[in-house]
């Protein structure tokens, strides 16, 4: 018998509850690192709460991190004890495996919100449908991935990049660029010299300039689900990368290139020996997301590595309580109307009362 079964919520900041997650995330077979108990904490304000709506038994589980927002501390709603959850940057969703009982989960969880106060539940879903309880409502596909098929092989992935990404692979070895693996972070203020800068570079929102602590925190709470790496000129770090590890996946995060290396195109070959490293690793596929827009630059750039390689990126916006997800918009827009600003919620931003 295990220790716990049934439906329960883990509180990420309470040590034992911190441990019982971090225990069910390593009986979980895929270990995705968006599941990890200290994933959604990098990505949570001063006043939000990270939690993981969990499900065991002897027969599977489910992982549901979610970061809990409390709506009390908006200058707009002031002194209210409801809250709005969503999942934090990346993928996510309620994971399981093994044989759940999906409709029992879902009750389990919604009652929980609705004694919790939760008026709306925003999430970003794992690419791989297979990995997640489908949310009873609220799905929306509103935008594509890519994603690098390995199990053909290199030489099959080779052959699959566009021609151009082969010649700028070929172009950055002739111009004597090599990479480097980093397991530990060991090159991280190099890291962070070259992401800044191409932050700054795409005039990049704040929330973007993550903290020199947000990276030291991932790297010592998570040492099994992180790797850098880096392409190097004349041994200096010119283009440079944090991968994300499963254990069947590997998701580009967050990295950067120097502008004035562009023509001897290191990313380029920092993307082609990601692929190797991961494929000799024994993975599944290399994802590379999307891009900010529809189509841009950023996403044609990674559509040059896998040009069938497109997946939908899904969202789920659920409404758990109706009647208070209209109060709030109401009250917003009346809080709007007594500064003199006539304020209507931005089209498809969810929850609305944000915007």
């Amino acid at each position: 018998m295990k220790e716990w079964e049934g439906f329960r919520v883990l509180d990420a900041t309470i040590c034992k509850e911190y441990e019982a997650w971090l225990e069910l995330w390593r009986e979980w077979p895929d270990q995705e690192p968006f599941g990890h108990p200290s994933y959604p904490g990098l990505f949570a304000q001063q006043n939000d709460n990270v939690v993981c709506a969990a499900w065991r038994s002897n027969k599977g589980g489910v992982i549901f991190p979610l970061i809990k927002r409390p709506l009390g501390i908006e200058p707009w709603v002031r002194l209210d004890n409801r809250a709005d959850l969503t999942s934090p940057y990346g993928y996510g969703g309620a994971f399981f495996w093994g044989v759940v009982d999906e409709k029992s989960y879902w009750n389990a969880f919604e009652a929980w919100a609705k004694k919790a106060g939760v008026v709306t539940c925003f999430l970003r879903l794992s690419l791989w449908p297979e990995q997640i309880l489908e949310p009873p409502r609220g799905i929306e596909t509103i935008s594509l991935n890519i994603a690098i098929n390995l199990k053909p092989g290199l030489e099959a992935v080779w052959r699959g990049y566009k021609h151009k990404v082969r010649k700028n692979v070929n172009r950055a070895l002739r111009d004597g660029l090599k990479t480097e693996i980093d397991y530990n972070g060991d090159k991280l203020s190099e890291f962070l010299e070259v992401y800044y800068r191409t932050m700054q570079r795409r005039k990049a929102e704040e929330r973007y300039f993550f903290q020199e602590s947000f990276f030291h925190n991932l790297c010592v709470s998570m040492p099994e689900c992180f790797v850098f790496l880096h392409t190097l000129a004349k041994g200096r770090v010119v283009s440079s990368e944090l991968v994300l590890v499963s254990k069947f996946y590997v998701y580009s995060f967050l990295g950067g290139t120097l502008e004035q290396w562009f023509e001897s195109r290191p990313n380029d070959l920092l993307k082609h020996r990601i692929v190797e490293w991961a494929y000799n690793q024994g993975k599944a596929a290399f994802v590379l997301g999307g891009g900010y827009k529809e189509n841009d630059g950023i996403f044609n750039y990674k559509r040059g590595f896998a040009p069938q390689g497109t997946i939908p990126f899904r969202v789920c916006k659920m409404i758990l309580d109706e009647t208070g997800y209209s109060e709030l918009i109401e009250t917003r827009r009346n809080y709007e109307e007594r500064k003199g600003i006539y304020w209507l919620p931005a089209n498809n931003y969810f929850p609305a009362y944000r915007s």
